[in-house]
């Protein structure tokens, strides 16, 4: 398992070199001795909160035993609080990281310097040296992005940074449409790999039901995640499923909310204010296991869906901050997964573990013959509209008021979206962000080392 690897890589790191191991385990290592043992990344994570129909998923989808299943994610959970860890040690050498093995218990983090390699093993984890950093890599992506702006991008569907190949790969159906989108974004060949495909991502709307909620009782999409804005309550969810202004009905056909605001294309978000009638639950198509936060998962890592069409599918994270393009416009940021869904469960949820991911966007396949999809990250959704997502530990408008009696100052914020390499300071002193999540009680930066390193 990744995490007694990594117990036990700390350990003989100590032991041949205590200042490496202050520059890589922060907070961990400043805690007085004799004091609680700090929570594990998978504690703080709520590994164990996963969903039982989502573990079932697991199992059917990836060909897991249920402990097996378990000890995959936490496992994950393990491995993003490591790749964070690195991400902030390596600075600009760093070039991304992915889990693989059945049990995700194999993490790999690549670095554009070869003298990072023993840091890199000093953690418990494999080392890869690439020619590219991924800021490099994100900085080309983010050019293609801007040129899809300005150039049709129809037979380029997708393009998105690939840190196992090092690339960034431009999926097209015609070779030449590549070569333009490339060169009007003056993005060099040796950093690009481009794939020939067939395929047409489209929106996933309209079909028949199960948790679903019906737009302007017509067409119908899934609920993503409940959410609280102040007093107000809502859902999350995809944005070409709705405009503002656009009224809601649930899946009992009763009337339930409007939508405030949507984004599609460009993104692909929105989110639904409900009436009185409805009340937000931390809950996932009627799962008796609860959401308990926002922490993005590592590629390669474990994700499961829920739709009001198909139910629960299961794959893995393929790319972060993909842009693919429907026939409406190219949406930027999404996540690609080998995980199926049909339409009807757009806007449905995407979970790692306990912990939400986004909302259903688009893709290809179904779930008979198997496909991609993508989906809208939650926490620009959270971020962008000022929403607080509704977990086991917040209640409608509590995001946690860092001026509640008692507390202990500082910049840190429950309810803050907060990106990786965001520092705050607690308590007097200073932290940086090692995994992209909102914030909220009882994840203050001294509790948390899985998403908080001390400076």
């Amino acid at each position: 398992m990744l995490q007694r690897h990594l117990t036990a890589a700390c350990a003989a790191t100590a032991a041949a070199g205590a200042l490496l191991v202050a520059g890589l385990s922060g907070s961990a290592s400043a805690r007085p001795s004799g004091s609680p043992a700090a929570p594990t990344a998978a504690e703080t994570l709520r590994t164990d909160a996963a969903p039982p129909a989502l573990l079932r998923a697991l199992e059917r989808d990836l060909g897991l035993n249920r402990r097996q299943a378990e000890r995959r994610l936490a496992n994950e959970a393990e491995a993003g609080a490591t790749s964070g860890r690195l991400r902030a040690a390596l600075g600009a050498h760093y070039a991304g990281a992915w889990v693989r093995g059945a049990e995700s218990d194999t993490l790999t983090v690549a670095t554009t310097d070869p003298a990072d390699v023993p840091a890199i093993r000093a953690l418990g984890a494999a080392a890869r040296v690439v020619d590219h950093s991924l800021a490099a890599l994100d900085a080309a992506k983010a050019r293609l992005d801007r040129a899809a702006t300005r150039h049709a991008a129809t037979d380029t569907p997708e393009w998105y940074v690939d840190v196992p190949s090092n690339a960034l790969v431009v999926r097209a159906v015609r070779p030449g449409a590549a070569r333009f989108l490339l060169a009007a974004a003056h993005v060099d060949a040796p950093i690009v790999r481009t794939v020939k495909s067939a395929e047409h991502p489209r929106p996933l709307y309209d079909l028949r039901g199960g948790d679903a909620y019906y737009i302007d009782n017509s067409s119908r999409c899934s609920i993503g995640f409940p959410v609280t804005r102040g007093t107000q309550q809502g859902f999350a969810t995809a944005g070409h499923c709705g405009r503002p202004g656009s009224t809601t009905t649930g899946a009992n056909r009763v009337a339930q909310g409007t939508f405030q605001a949507s984004v599609f294309p460009g993104n692909d978000m929105a989110w639904v204010a409900a009436n009185t009638n409805w009340t937000a639950t931390p809950y996932v198509n009627g799962s008796s296991a609860q959401v308990t936060g926002s922490t993005q998962a590592t590629v390669g890592s474990s994700v499961c869906r829920s739709g009001s069409t198909t139910g629960w599918h299961c794959g893995t994270v393929q790319q972060l901050n993909s842009s693919v393009t429907y026939q409406e416009g190219t949406v930027t940021g999404v996540t690609r997964t080998s995980v199926c869904a049909e339409p009807g469960d757009s806007g449905g949820s995407f979970l790692s573990g306990s912990q939400a991911q986004g909302v259903t966007s688009g893709g290809t396949g179904n779930c008979t013959s198997g496909g991609t999809t993508y989906f809208q990250p939650v926490n620009p959704i959270l971020q962008s509209y000022g929403l607080t997502l509704r977990t086991t530990a917040t209640g409608p408008g509590d995001p946690g008021d860092p001026g509640d009696p008692g507390d202990p100052g500082g910049t840190w914020a429950a309810g803050t979206v907060y990106q990786a390499g965001a520092t705050v300071t607690y308590g007097g002193a200073a932290y940086r962000c090692l995994q992209t999540h909102q914030a909220q009680p009882g994840w203050e930066p001294p509790n948390t080392p899985a998403l908080w390193q001390r400076q």
